[in-house]
């Protein structure tokens, strides 16, 4: 199988059962539920539940509930897009190619059904069949750390929107990303490390690599926001600078953002090193987070 036609399995994996835990739209209330599913089924890479998958996978082949703990990812990954795109914060017309939750819903009902993704991420994980309640509740809090503050998911957007129009700075940047985006691609592959019952050398050895991606992630989205087209991105591009948001190119030019984004995957790589050749995927997606073009 090529790695694109294992991506794509993996993504049809993550979508199905996506279909199975979230409210289908004739549930009542059925407007939340229709604007959950039209972020949640947009069209996502689905990036963070294959980590989380393909962490479990080196770990155990047959981990029982890392579908669903890849999907509550999934799910906050999506309630953070919604609340992204609202006028009060990026005020994004598109994205994955399609109008935003709140052009097609309306605010409030996008407000809500992040909020609701949110929460039925959380639900998930308490529920998950075959795994002991220790790794449940372990799995929770990797979740909430770094979905919250202050090191995670909304820490980092505070510094983000308090940091635009201020002198970009390294020290800003790195603090700015490690939580906005690096926290919540490290939970990925510790979850999924943690569901399927990782010690603690392997557990460290896999944070480290979800560490590395988690940089590379953001140094390639800030420079697809620079030099991809809106078709290529699925969003607006060129919205950083218009903000004046403190980025990696902003701080060290195109060509060295280029450089630590190699740098960020070949330490992935380099961490996954005990694992052999049963970490040869998660390696291929350290690759694929570099070479994309949107």
């Amino acid at each position: 199988m090529t790695f694109r036609e294992y991506l794509t399995q993996q993504q049809q994996r993550i979508d199905a059962e996506l279909e199975r835990l979230v409210p289908k739209e004739a549930t009542p209330p059925e407007t939340i539920h229709r604007a959950m599913r039209y972020s949640l089924f947009a069209g996502g890479k689905r990036i963070r539940p294959i980590l989380c998958l393909e962490a479990a996978r080196v770990i155990s082949p047959q981990a029982a509930g890392v579908e669903a703990a890849a999907c509550a990812l999934e799910m906050v990954h999506t309630y953070s897009l919604i609340h992204d795109d609202l006028p009060a914060l990026d005020n994004d017309d598109l994205r994955r190619g399609k109008p935003t939750c709140h052009k097609v819903f309306g605010e409030a009902m996008a407000i809500l059904a992040g909020d609701a993704l949110l929460t039925l991420a959380f639900r998930v994980l308490s529920e998950l069949e075959g795994v002991d309640a220790g790794r449940r509740a372990q799995m929770v809090y990797e979740l909430a750390a770094a979905a919250g503050t202050p090191g995670g998911m909304i820490a980092g957007q505070v510094w983000d929107l308090e940091g635009e129009g201020k002198t970009p700075s390294a020290e800003l940047l790195e603090r700015i990303h490690r939580a906005k985006t690096g926290a919540l691609l490290k939970a990925s592959v510790r979850i999924g490390a943690i569901c399927a019952g990782a010690n603690a050398e392997d557990l460290e050895a896999l944070s480290r690599y979800g560490g590395h991606v988690g940089l590379a992630f953001q140094i390639v989205d800030d420079l697809l926001d620079v030099e991809a087209t809106p078709e290529q991105l699925g969003k607006t591009p060129g919205k950083d600078a218009a903000q004046h948001k403190i980025t990696f190119p902003a701080v060290y030019g195109l060509e060295e953002s280029r450089r630590m984004a190699e740098r960020e995957a070949s330490q992935a790589e380099a961490a996954l090193e005990r694992f052999g050749e049963r970490a040869a995927r998660l390696r291929e997606l350290a690759r694929l987070i570099v070479d994309r073009s949107a």
